[in-house]
């Protein structure tokens, strides 16, 4: 790493103060943030990505915890915002609103309550950039935004220097948007912060051995080399929001826990959102919310006993665990395990396909990290979360 840097403003990941790398002042070197949906450590450790593994040796590399539950939503405020969910409050891709009594999704900028990185940079003077696959990202995120992309639906001008974006469910698309970056970091110097956010339908289609997955992966890494030539001063930061594993067994939580005489006003999976094909709304954590108080204990104990359950917390104790906005969750958080998913079902359970492939639980919590070409003098130990990759990033 260039340049000196008092390593105290970058410590802090216990103490919640936001660090301040040096480019926060005076003119500020670029920045690429890359969230790579998906991208579990078991990928990383079965592709062959020399681009990658280049920025590994030379900068930081580690395999951090990010935020619970491991959905994207939660986890891309997490790492946009540089804060928990206690702060910026999305707690999942579904929530119950308690105004209307009605389960929404939770991907619209109003009930974002931190600022975002494109927000901090703007205070800065700095343009930004927001690019994804998916168009519930811009929607979340964009505010402070000079730029916005969504390869689900581009503009026509996009469409008319790229071709037709490849379709949402696809590793194509992936490809499709880094050209469209990489376009940005050769004719939009003045664009000094990039946040780049893939689709990670390839990983719930294949495990990290399979050999579409590498190839995904391979072209990928090919166009990570490609912008970091096209931006030889800018820093480049990894991360990802969540891993993935193949899920055996669904529990349809309300129907379970109705035939064992304690119905519940809903149980909603964290994970659901506008893109069934990649889980089919299917997650490791689910929101169960009673129909009184005096229920929650009886449901409680019944979900305990349920096969594949790894934990049942209240809503005090998941909050304090996982840094959750108390408001925003239900009156228990339920965790399944490592084969284990919750959702809703025409029966109570189902057992899934071998090639089924889902998120959610703590087992798909812990994700890479990689910082290339950082000015300043940091240290991995720095780095604990996929909260703490750019928290520090136009602060000051």
């Amino acid at each position: 790493m260039r340049g000196s840097l008092d390593r105290r403003r970058f410590l802090g990941a216990a103490t919640g103060l936001a660090c301040a790398p040096a480019f926060a002042r005076g003119t500020p070197q670029p920045v690429v943030v890359m969230m790579c949906d998906g991208f579990g450590p078991d990928y990383l450790e079965q592709s062959h990505m020399p681009a990658l593994s280049a920025w590994r040796r030379k900068g930081i590399s580690r395999i951090v915890e990010g935020a619970m539950p491991s959905v994207t939503n939660t986890n891309n405020a997490t790492i946009c915002c540089g804060v928990w969910s206690a702060k910026h409050g999305i707690t999942g891709n579904s929530y119950l609103d308690e105004r209307t009594g009605r389960e929404e999704y939770m991907e619209t900028g109003d009930l974002l309550l931190a600022p975002t990185l494109f927000q901090r940079a703007k205070r800065q003077g700095v343009k930004s950039a927001l690019l994804s696959a998916k168009k519930k990202s811009i929607s979340l995120l964009g505010a402070g935004a000079d730029l916005l992309l969504t390869a689900e639906a581009p503009g026509e001008e996009w469409v008319r220097r790229f071709g037709p974006a490849p379709d949402i469910y696809s590793r194509e698309i992936n490809y499709w948007l880094w050209r469209a970056a990489i376009d940005l970091l050769k004719t939009r110097p003045d664009v000094g912060c990039l946040y780049v956010h893939t689709t990670d339908y390839p990983m719930h289609t294949w495990p990290p051995e399979a050999a579409e997955s590498k190839e995904h992966l391979s072209r990928l890494d090919a166009l990570f080399g490609e912008a970091a030539a096209a931006a030889p001063g800018a820093a480049f930061l990894l991360t990802a929001d969540h891993g993935m594993n193949h899920k055996s067994h669904c529990w349809d939580l309300e129907k379970a826990c109705a035939a064992r005489g304690v119905p519940l006003r809903i149980a909603i999976s964290a994970e659901r959102d506008k893109y069934p094909v990649h889980h089919r709304g299917h997650g490791g954590v689910s929101w169960v919310y009673c129909r009184t108080r005096t229920d929650i204990d009886r449901a409680a104990k019944a979900i305990a006993g349920l096969a594949g359950v790894d934990a049942v917390l209240t809503r005090t104790e998941a909050c304090r665990r996982f840094h959750l906005m108390p408001s925003r969750i239900g009156d228990l958080a339920v965790l399944g395990d490592k084969d284990t998913v919750f959702g809703q079902l025409e029966s109570e359970s189902e057992a899934l396909p071998a090639e089924y492939r889902a998120h959610g639980s703590l087992h798909e919590s812990h994700v890479p990290l990689v910082i290339h070409n950082l000015e300043g003098n940091l240290h991995a130990d720095d780095f604990r979360f996929n909260r703490d990759l750019a928290r520090g990033v136009f602060t000051g």
